[in-house]
C-alpha cells in the first residue's frame, strides 16, 4: 500500500489539504495516510499526530518567543514522517514551519518526493527563498498564475491548480431555520482562525456592532469560526449582552450563511476569495502588534495585504490595518458602502474580474493528479 504523508500548520492549510484529499479518495482507496492536520482532514478520517494549535504561532515576535518549541515540534514531526516512510510528503502552506520539516525530511530520505501547495508569497517578500526550495522540493502547486515565472525561472517543477475555495462545489441543502428565526439582514464577520486574531480583534468587532446596532435595528451578525474557538466566542459575546449575534463553525452551513449575507467584515486572509466568490461586498481588516508590523513594513514589496488587490494593484477591497482598523473607521466604511449601491456593484464586478483569473474549477482534480504522478 502507498503512503502520503499530510503536513499543515494551520486551519487555512487543513482546509485546503482536505478538498484534494478528498478528491484523491475518490479515485485512490489504496493510500494509507497519517498527517499533521486538523478537523477538515480528521473529517476524512486522516488520524493527526497531535493539534494543530501545537504549532500555530501568530507573528515574528511570537515564533521568536517560541523558538525553541517550535524546533524540537519540527523534529518530532521529521522523526514522524520518516518512521511513516511515505512515498510523498504533501506540505500545504504555513511554509516556516512545513518547509523546514520537508528540508530536514529531503536530507535524511531523498527518496520520499516532497510536493509543497500554496507559494510561499514571494511576490511580496524574500523573492531569493525560491533559489533554496529549489535543493529539497520536487514540485510546488500553485494557487495564482502569477506565481509560476518565479519557479520558471530556477527550473523547480511547478503547476498552476487554480484555488480549490474556488470550485464550484454541489452543495446539500442546509436548512438554517434555527439559526435565521427572525428575517433579518445577515452580516457574516470573520475574525480570524488563531487566538492572537481573534483576541486581537473581537473588541474591535464588538465594538463596531454596538455602532452599527444603533443605527440599524434588522442586522444579525454572523461569526464564522472554527469549532474550537466557537465556544470562546459565544462566552465573549454573552459577557457583552450582544443578542443579535450568532456563531457558527460548521463549514456547510458557514458558505450557506455566506451566500446570504449583505456584507462581510473579514480578518485579512484566504476566505476574502470565498467572499468575493459568492459576490458578497466586504471590507478587510487587520491588526498585529508594533513590532510585528514594523518588521512587515520593512519586507514587504507590495502595496496591499489583501490577494484582490495585490493583483490588481488597487484597493478594490478596502482595507483597515493596523491604526485604521478601529470600530469607529469599520462602522464608518460599512455604513459608507451600505449607502452606495453603485459601491458595492463595482466592487463586485471588479472582484470577479480577478477571481476568474483563479479559478480552474478542477483545482483538487489538478492537485490530486500530480500526487499521483509521484507515488
Amino acid at each position: 500500500m502507498k503512503k502520503i504523508f499530510i503536513l499543515t500548520g494551520e486551519p487555512s492549510g487543513d482546509k485546503l489539504a482536505s478538498k484534494v484529499i478528498s478528491h484523491l479518495k475518490k479515485s485512490r482507496t489504496d493510500i494509507e495516510y497519517l498527517a499533521v492536520g486538523g478537523e477538515h482532514l480528521k473529517a476524512l478520517d486522516i488520524k493527526s499526530l497531535y493539534d494543530l494549535n501545537e504549532i500555530t504561532y501568530l507573528g515574528f515576535t511570537k515564533v521568536l518567543l517560541n523558538i525553541f518549541k517550535i524546533r524540537k515540534k519540527i523534529n518530532e514531526t521529521v522523526d514522524e514522517i520518516i518512521a511513516f516512510n511515505p512515498e510523498i510528503l504533501f506540505s500545504v502552506d504555513s511554509p516556516d514551519f512545513t518547509l523546514r520539516v520537508s528540508k530536514k525530511v529531503k536530507k535524511i530520505k531523498p527518496n520520499i518526493k516532497t510536493i509543497h501547495f500554496v507559494s510561499p508569497k514571494v511576490y511580496v517578500w524574500r523573492k531569493d527563498r525560491v533559489k533554496k526550495l529549489k535543493n529539497f522540493l520536487d514540485h510546488i502547486l500553485l494557487l495564482f498564475p502569477f506565481e509560476k515565472k518565479y519557479y520558471d525561472e530556477e527550473n523547480i517543477k511547478s503547476t498552476f491548480t487554480g484555488h480549490p475555495l474556488l470550485e464550484k462545489d454541489k452543495k446539500d441543502k442546509i436548512d438554517l431555520h434555527q439559526i435565521l428565526k427572525d428575517k433579518k439582514k445577515i452580516f457574516s464577520i470573520f475574525p480570524g482562525s488563531r487566538l492572537t486574531e481573534i483576541n486581537t480583534l473581537i473588541p474591535i468587532l464588538f465594538d463596531f456592532i454596538k455602532l452599527m446596532n444603533e443605527k440599524h435595528k434588522d442586522i444579525l451578525f454572523i461569526f464564522h469560526a472554527t469549532l474550537e474557538h466557537s465556544y470562546l466566542i459565544k462566552n465573549l459575546l454573552s459577557k457583552n449582552f450582544l443578542k443579535n449575534c450568532e456563531v457558527v463553525s460548521d463549514d456547510k452551513i458557514k458558505s450557506e450563511i455566506l451566500k446570504k449575507s449583505i456584507f462581510a467584515v473579514a480578518k485579512s486572509g484566504t476566505v476574502s476569495l470565498e467572499i468575493c466568490n459568492f459576490k458578497i461586498p466586504s471590507i478587510i481588516i487587520y491588526k498585529m502588534n508594533i513590532l510585528n508590523f514594523f518588521i512587515v513594513k520593512l519586507l514587504v514589496k507590495v502595496k496591499f495585504a489583501n490577494i484582490i488587490n495585490i493583483a490588481a494593484n488597487s484597493e478594490i477591497i478596502p482595507e483597515l490595518l493596523q491604526s485604521k482598523c478601529s470600530s469607529k473607521n469599520i462602522f464608518s466604511t460599512v455604513n459608507a458602502l451600505l449607502n452606495d449601491k453603485n459601491s458595492l456593484d463595482e466592487q463586485i464586478a471588479k472582484s470577479q474580474a480577478i477571481i476568474d483569473k483563479f479559478r480552474t474549477n478542477k483545482s483538487s482534480e489538478i492537485a490530486s493528479s500530480v500526487l499521483l504522478e509521484n507515488l
